[in-house]
């Protein structure tokens, strides 16, 4: 208002004013004086106003009759332009306000006579305008008079002017309505007492309302009025008036000011009294009328339908429901009811489609909706209009289907072509399959050859009306084809849009406000609790009043709603109409499953599933649920019948796949059009968003989902996701490229689905978990008994769901590990089978490998829990399962290992569970777990457990299928029992711990604690396990593995056998160790002696081991020489037990029974452990220097007081600790003798057990065979190497008759014999002089007693002579070898050695005993030297014994097996002699010697005089050697026996000299043989006797006179002899002539010059006193005959002769004269 009254502004209004008045005069002024006179009077007036008056405006308004007074003046005047003027000043005026009531009446009653002269008719609209909308002046009949004004230029025959009036109507109309709004404001805050309003009280009764009110009453009353036709109360003067008009006027007046009617009872009145009775009168000619009946039949004519009103009715209708519902309930069930009939297919077309127009408002006004559902469905005895409307619309849409809507000629050749079987030709047809040439594709609905076009007519959720708003359209409009179904399929989706939002808010609301009022509650004071606590019961009401409104909106509408979306989903050829049908029964299916409506939700998900699937798919479980009260079925609701209609099957959708069906015996193939993709998504998405109110349902949406993921061909991969892959059934599966792009959205949605499972609450994941089991096992049922490609979705899923709900696992584990584990993994399918062992194994990883709260390390029940179905695997027998479950387990091994902790005993008994029969890959897997648990876990697992590995690592040990394993879990089994070692301290303490628990729990019930090896404490019950599993290896039946266990088993006890307690040694070696022996005994005596082919496949076996029985022998021994060295290393252990000496007479036995064995290998080790054992040195005999080790080589050491192993808290006290015997020592106690004689006990113990196997073994067969056992070389050997060891412990007994029986098994021993297959390996070749070792043994033991003899006492020295002849026996063997029984056997270098034919039968080769021979004769002689003198040498005869001995080789010389044994006898004998003489001459007179005397000269003789012939390949210089030999024999002569003749017998002499005589004459027959020409030859030896004989001849010591006369005669005798050669030669000589003498001739001849010369040395040499005259003589008598000779022709003979004739030249002196110097 500022602008109109600031003081420019009233400035200005005075100046028109005045300019105003005097344009009007001026114009009147010829005219119309009165006018001109009232004008000029008016501008005075107006001058003076302002003048006086402060407040103009104010002071205008009061005098405004008189201000205006001139203006209407001139509109009487009727003049045009005069008219003009005047109306544009009064408007000036009305603008400023400055009018007053009687004023205004007074212009529109100029108005009027304006109007009734039909002047200015526009201008006089404005004016009436600017008047009514400038001021509230205008009140009760000049208002009435002012809008009649304008009504009645509504119908004049201008048409601007009638529009013009028209829309001034309707703005006077809404002016009076806003005054009454406006009085309304002012008179708020005044409360006034409201006049009780008598129900039935007048129209009339308007003196309560306000003027404003009161004016609008009577202005709609008569508004009423007129479009009834009736005349009108106020507006006084109307002439005509149209019902169109008036209906527009009344709907734009509820429409825009509601609040009027609501707030006044009055207005409320007479819309119930008079709109509603009004409308539904004015509807009757619609709901009468029936398109298509003729008029005729019906008597009385019926009024057609009139589309202006009946349009604007409706408007109406929505008007009044929306803002008025609630005050007309009952009139607008009526409206409501008429709406749904209008919807009836016999109503015209306009009339259906401004009916479903009008149904659309409804439609998204979902609170007004609410209300009919409170108002009508849930009242007992009233019309269901909610569900009516839904299901009209249901109806509708389904009627347009089925009846196509005649006069629309694109339809019509449709309707013909309906049924026809021929092809169908329609453009419409051709536009849908898009085949044509550039032909856009429609969206439309396709259904059965009906096709309606779907037209896009509004956004969703406004519904913009089309033909609602024709209001200047008096025909009915043609409606284009479709139109109808846009809006009814629009009306559908707004429905669903708006109930299902308002009641998700409300429900929200609700949620939240309970979570708060909860909340509150429980945080309350005690004070506010009462009232608290009835706010929430009020909420609680509430509550329960809106879900019964909630559930009962959706249980009215959802049956109608399902019926024709499922209609119009079949029928939808576009994309996105599709999605909207799709997303609005998604919507539903939500809603009604968050309202708890199984049935309905449970129905919209079929439908979505349905759509999902191909037309006609055999999916039972879509069939049996509740769709099946809806398929195909008509249902009525409140008697008005919906046809449910199925699916029509060739809807000309573009096929996107095609695909195998999911079921037993699949038919042909699939297809799966775009259509059938886009309702997957749908169904996915739902179960996405919606999962946490699917419930039961899950059921339908994942077997729908199973059935299409099979015909895509997704299959599972790791994780349980789905991604494309190849079907396995061939190459029925064709997909497009368009899903072929969509199957990793779907597969990735279908991921998502599961992953979104976590934020479903406990009991929908229950729901979710129980379908997919029911699925699995659905998809197993149709995989038995065929080998088809199962469908694994199903367990897939559940792999899936498992894994995203690890946070609350423990909710879901059992059900879901059960299905799998009872039911998937047991399939006979083997596809199936692998996946649920893949699902099973996959959830038990990812729950140990899961971050739970609390962790798993905090929470043993889960742990254990969750490996429990591990576990449970075991007892499937299918190997592919127990695969899986192994892998498993090496990954949760891998990744996990460390904090298994209570888990450990589950996971090793799945290893443990692995069975023999099981497979080779099953074995090998659990056993890399195993391994991996070894060498990473033992530290981390419990010691309670460390058994468990024991045991599993053992069993494995025990598996046959696969060797190497064996062999490595024994190798595992060296690793733990090293582990034990290191950690044993620790695993002490645990064990003790764990096992004080028990006792304590065993205790408190009463019963006895039970376990393997009770006594022991729990940590050497650990080892007795560990030692009791190796000794079952001990005795597999795989050699490989008996050598593995045994060695191990041996090396474990031997490296940490230390850490047992004292006590549980016992059972080691009784439980363990001789149980052992014992049963490796018998499995090797019966062993089987067949030879084995090959060791499986194409190994070769050595032949050394190709019998069972060869391969027990290495058992054996490896057995029993552990046992030994056990026995040899820890005997200071097992000494202290008690009954030490009944172990060690079990340990000999076993030595004993497998040294006699008739194996060379077992029996060989045998000795071997028999040497070990006898090493020991006990500890007692040391005592004196405890420096040392306690035995001879065995490196443990001995420690004073205890001995720790590394590392070890407990001391091992040694009960027989050196410290405290050197205690008891010191303490100057006699040592207890127990221990010794219990030792010497032992010791005689073992030398029976040696004496028993070594007469029992070298004992020889009675009779021989092939197949007869004769000892071994190295058997033997070490059997006699054992004695020197064994005597040092035994010697203070031993005794002769000891000595005997060890002299018989020497003897034995060394007589036997050697297969000539060994022989090249033992023996050294024929002409190398070795020993064998057995020989070297047999001289040792000798030895060695020999030297026990030397420093032991007297007593002992009787044993010597039996030394000797048992040396002496063996020094025989060089002449003539020992027989072994009635056993032929071949001289060695006779011996075939069978190279080539390696298996012939062997031969038995007596040994070269020349070697032996010798070195025994060596012995003797060394022996002999230091013994000589001992009386019992003496006394025996020994010297005479060796002679005697010697005799043999002596006598034999060349004919000697070797020529070294005569030599070495030679040079013996020399020795024996050199030392026994002297000492035979000193028991001379004792007579203990006489009969040695002829003895050693006949041994002289049959050597110097041998009758055996030298070899003829004997060189010159052998033969000068050998000679020098007999040289020496004489020279011993000469000097120890000749020398000292009176002290030897007579006749020994004689012997002596005779045999000097015979070798010094060169020969004494003529008959001359090679031979003896050789031994003639003998020049030296010959020399040496001639020397031997003059020495002895000439000396003049000679006692007697016989002496000197054998050697005269001698003398004499050679030089006859000499003399007749040499005369025989000279003959000989000279008769031959020319002719050579004979060789044998010439010879002699030489021999005899050469004697000669040698007697002349000898001669000279002598004392001249000694040679007797006569003897010189002779020899001087000789040199005539030797002159004589020179004429000889042979060089030789000459030669030999210079030789002869020099020593002459001593004889050539002056012969001496008796006169001399002239004396005569």
């Amino acid at each position: 208002m500022s602008g109109t009254s600031s003081p420019e502004a009233v400035k200005k209004l005075l100046e028109n004013m005045q300019s105003d008045l005097r344009a009007l005069s001026l114009e009147c002024k010829k005219k119309f004086p009165p006018v001109k006179e009232a004008a000029e009077s008016g501008i005075i007036k107006v001058k003076t106003i302002a003048a006086r008056n402060t407040e103009i405006l104010a002071a205008l308004k009061e005098n405004s009759s008189e201000v205006v007074q001139p203006f209407l003046m001139g509109c009487g005047t009727k003049e045009p332009k005069i008219t003009q003027l005047c109306l544009a000043a009064i408007q000036r005026l009305m603008s400023h306000e400055v009018v007053s009531e009687t004023a205004a009446g007074n212009i529109i009653n100029m108005l009027w006579q304006l109007m009734e002269n039909s002047l200015e008719e526009l201008k006089l609209l404005q004016t009436v305008l600017v008047l009514l909308t400038t001021n509230t002046v205008v009140h009760d009949e000049s208002l009435s008079k002012a809008i009649v004004l304008c009504f009645r230029l509504h119908f004049t025959k201008d048409n601007i002017t009638n529009n013009t009036a028209a829309a001034t109507v309707r703005q006077v109309v809404t002016v009076v309505f806003e005054r009454m709004v406006a009085e309304d404001e002012r008179h708020r805050d005044i409360i006034e007492q409201p006049v009780l309003v008598q129900g039935n009280s007048n129209r009339r009764s308007v003196s309560t309302l306000k003027p404003c009110a009161k004016d609008a009453y009577m202005l709609f009353q008569d508004l009423c009025q007129l479009v009834n036709a009736d005349a009108p109360y106020w507006l006084v003067g109307m002439t005509e008036m149209t019902r169109t008009f008036g209906l527009e006027l009344l709907e734009s007046v509820l429409n825009d000011f509601p609040q009027v009617f609501l707030q006044h009872q009055e207005f409320s009145f007479l819309l119930k009294e008079r709109v509603c009775p009004l409308v539904i009168k004015l509807f009757s000619p619609n709901i009468k009328f029936r398109q298509g009946s003729s008029s005729s039949s019906s008597p009385a004519p019926v009024e057609k339908p009139y589309f202006p009103i009946c349009m604007r009715l409706l408007r109406v209708v929505s008007v009044l429901i929306k803002q008025f519902y609630s005050l007309l309930v009952t009139e607008c069930e009526i409206f409501l009811s008429l709406l749904v009939k209008f919807l009836d297919a016999d109503k015209p077309q306009w009339l259906r489609a401004v009916a479903v127009e009008s149904i659309h408002r409804l439609c998204v006004q979902p609170q007004l909706l609410r209300s009919f559902c409170q108002s009508y469905d849930m009242k007992q005895h009233s019309t269901k209009v909610f569900r009516d409307i839904v299901n009209a619309l249901g109806s509708f849409i389904q009627s347009l289907f089925l009846v196509p809507p005649t006069g629309n000629p694109a339809t019509t050749n449709q309707a013909g072509n309906n049924n026809s079987g021929g092809p169908v030709s329609t453009p419409a047809n051709s536009g849908m399959l898009g085949i044509g040439g550039g032909v856009t594709l429609l969206p439309a609905f396709e259904y059965r050859g009906t096709w309606i076009p779907i037209l896009t007519i509004t956004v969703q959720g406004s519904a913009k009306a089309t033909y609602l708003e024709m209001l200047d359209k008096v025909e009915p409009p043609t409606i284009p084809e479709g139109y109808a179904m846009s809006v009814a399929f629009h009306c559908l989706l707004d429905l669903v849009r708006g109930i299902t939002s308002m009641i998700e808010g409300e429900l929200g609301e609700v949620e939240t406000e309970c979570h708060t009022t909860t909340e509150a509650a429980s945080s309350l004071t005690q004070s506010s609790e009462q009232q608290e606590l009835q706010s929430t019961s009020d909420q609680m009401d509430k509550e329960i009043v809106s879900r019964a409104v909630w559930e009962e909106m959706v249980n009215a509408c959802w049956c109608g709603l399902l019926a024709a979306l499922s209609l119009l989903l079949d029928a939808s050829t576009d994309e996105a109409a599709t999605e909207n049908i799709l997303k609005a029964e998604l919507t539903m299916a939500a809603l009604c499953g968050r309202l708890g409506l199984v049935t309905s939700r449970d129905a919209f998900i079929t439908a979505i599933c349905k759509g999902s699937l191909p037309p006609h798919y055999a999916l039972t479980v879509l069939n049996t649920t509740t769709a099946a009260t809806l398929s195909n079925k008509s249902y009525s609701i409140q008697g008005q019948s919906v046809m449910m209609i199925s699916p029509s099957s060739e809807s000309h959708q573009q096929v996107v796949a095609v695909g195998q069906p999911l079921a037993v015996q699949p038919q042909g193939t699939v297809m799966l059009t775009s259509k059938n993709i886009q309702c997957m998504r749908t169904l996915l998405n739902l179960a996405h968003c919606h999962g946490a109110v699917l419930g039961t349902s899950w059921q339908l949406v994942l077997a729908t989902l199973q059935h299409l993921v099979w015909i895509l061909g997704l299959k599972p991969s790791s994780g349980g996701a789905l991604k494309p892959g190849r079907a396995v059934e061939g190459p029925s599966t064709v997909l497009t490229t368009a899903v072929m792009t969509d199957l990793p959205v779907i597969s990735n949605i279908l991921s998502r689905l599961f992953e979104s499972s976590q934020y479903l609450d406990d009991v929908s994941l229950h729901h979710l978990i129980n379908a997919l089991c029911s699925l699995s096992l659905e998809a197993m049922d149709m995989a038995y008994g065929n080998n088809k490609e199962p469908s694994l979705f199903a367990v897939a899923k559940l792999l899936e769901t498992g894994l995203v709900n690890m946070h609350r696992i423990e909710i879901l584990w059992r059900p879901l590990t059960g299905h799998l584990l009872e039911k998937v993994c047991q399939h006979p399918n083997s596809r199936m089978r692998e996946w649920g062992a893949e699902a099973l194994t996959s959830l038990i990883k990812a729950g140990l490998t899961f971050n739970h709260d609390p962790p798993l390390s905090q929470n043993q029940r889960l742990q254990l829990l969750l490996l429990n179905p591990l576990k449970e695997m075991s007892s499937i027998n299918h190997p592919d399962i127990r695969l899986k479950q192994l892998e498993c387990v090496l990954q949760i091994l891998q990744s996990q290992g460390d904090s298994l902790g209570p888990g450990w005993p589950l996971v090793l008994g799945v290893m443990g569970a692995i069975r023999n029969d099981q497979g080779e890959s099953l074995i090998r897997t659990a056993f890399q777990c195993l391994q991996l648990v070894v060498t990473d876990f033992l530290p981390t697992m419990p010691c309670t457990c460390l058994q468990i590995v024991v045991d599993v690592a053992g069993s494995f040990g025990l598996h046959n299928q696969e060797l190497n394993i064996s062999l490595t879990s024994i190798g595992l089994l060296w690793n733990i029992s090293d582990y034990f070692f290191q950690r044993g301290e620790t695993i002490e303490k645990e064990l003790d711990k764990e096992e004080a628990a028990q006792q304590k729990q065993a205790e408190e019930k009463g019963v006895v604690l039970n376990r393997p090896f009770h006594p022991a404490p729990p940590f050497d019950c650990l080892w007795l396990c560990l030692y009791a599993k190796l000794g079952e290896l001990c005795v597999d039946p795989r050699p490989a593995v008996r050598k593995s266990a045994g060695q191990t088993l041996f090396s474990t006890i031997g490296a940490h056998g230390t850490l047992l307690q004292h006590s549980t040694w016992h059972t080691v070696i009784w439980k363990v160790l001789f149980h052992l022996l014992d049963r490796v005994r018998e499995s090797s005596t019966t062993a089987d002696k067949e030879k084995i082919e090959s060791g499986g496949g194409n190994i070769l076996i050595h032949h050394s081991r190709d019998t069972a029985e060869k391969q027990w022998a290495e058992t054996w021994v490896l057995t029993l020489a552990g046992v030994a060295r056990i026995f040899n290393t820890r005997r200071y252990l097992l000494q202290p037990l008690g009954d030490f000496s009944r172990a060690w007479d079990v340990l000999l036995d076993h030595i004993q029974s497998a040294a006699l064995s008739k194996n060379n290998e077992v029996s060989l080790a045998a000795l071997k452990s028999f040497q070990e054992i006898l090493q020991i040195v006990s500890p007692v005999r040391d005592s004196e220097k405890p420096e040392t080790p306690p035995a001879v080589n065995v490196p443990v050491p001995v420690l004073i007081g205890s001995i720790s192993g590394p590392g070890l808290s407990r001391p091992f006290v040694r009960t027989d600790s050196i410290g405290e015997r050197l205690g008891r020592y010191n303490s100057s106690e006699p040592p207890e003798v127990t221990d010794e004689l219990e030792d010497l006990n032992l010791w005689w113990a073992a030398w029976n057990t040696w004496y028993r196997i070594g007469s029992e073994s070298t004992k020889p067969p009675i009779t021989f065979d092939k197949l007869t056992f004769i000892p071994s070389q190295p058997f033997l050997t070490a059997l006699i190497q054992i004695f020197p060891a064994l005597y040092q412990h035994i010697k203070t007994g031993f005794n002769m008759d000891d000595l005997q029986k060890l002299g018989v098994i020497l003897h034995s021993a060394v007589s036997v014999p050697i297969s000539s297959d060994a022989s090249p390996f033992i023996l050294p070749s024929y002409t190398e002089a070795v020993l064998t070792s057995l020989q070297e043994a047999v001289l040792t033991a000798l030895d060695v007693l020999q030297k026990a003899i030397c420093v032991g006492p007297e007593n002992m020295q009787i044993m010597y002579p039996a030394i000797f002849d048992q040396l002496l026996a063996f020094v025989e063997f060089s002449c003539k070898p020992p027989q072994y029984g009635q056993l032929e056997t071949k001289h060695i270098a006779n011996a075939k050695y069978n190279q080539i034919q390696l298996f012939a039968p062997a031969e038995w080769v007596a040994l070269n005993y020349v070697p032996f021979a010798e070195r025994s004769l060596e012995v003797v002689v060394d022996l002999y030297q230091k013994t000589a003198c001992h009386k019992a040498v003496v006394n025996e005869k020994v010297l005479q014994n060796i002679i005697k001995t010697l005799r043999v080789p002596l006598s034999l010389k060349y004919s000697c097996p070797s020529e070294s044994t005569w030599k070495l006898a030679v040079s013996s004998l020399l020795k024996v002699l050199s030392i026994g003489l002297p000492v035979a001459r000193q028991h001379a007179s004792s007579g203990k010697f006489d009969s040695m005397w002829p003895e050693l000269a006949n041994t002289f003789e049959d050597f110097l005089f041998t009758k055996s012939i030298p070899p003829d390949n004997l060189s010159i210089q052998e033969f000068q050697r050998n000679e020098s030999i007999d040289v020496e024999v004489v020279q011993l002569i000469s000097t120890e026996i000749l020398p000292y003749a009176n002290f030897i017998p007579k006749e020994f002499v004689g012997q002596i000299m005779t045999m000097l005589n015979k070798g010094s004459i060169h020969s004494q027959s003529s008959s001359f043989t090679e031979a003896e020409i050789d031994i003639r030859l003998r020049e030296e030896f010959s020399k040496m006797c001639f020397e031997t004989l003059l020495q002895f001849s000439f000396s003049n010591k000679v006692t007697t006179p016989q002496e000197g006369y054998i050697s005269r005669m001698a003398l004499s005798v050679l030089l006859k002899r000499s003399q007749d050669v040499l005369h025989r030669y000279i003959e000989d000589e000279r008769l031959s002539g020319k002719c050579p003498l004979p060789r044998q001739q010439v010879t002699e001849i030489i021999f005899v010059l050469k004697a000669v010369s040698t007697l002349i040395d000898s001669l000279k040499k002598t004392q001249p006193e000694n040679v007797d005259g006569n003897t010189w003589a002779q020899v001087i008598a000789l040199y005539p005959t030797l002159v004589e000779c020179i004429t000889c022709s042979s060089a030789e003979v000459c030669s030999a002769l210079k030789e002869a004739l020099v020593p002459f030249k001593d004889f050539m002196q002056p012969p001496a004269s008796k006169v001399q110097n002239g004396e005569s």
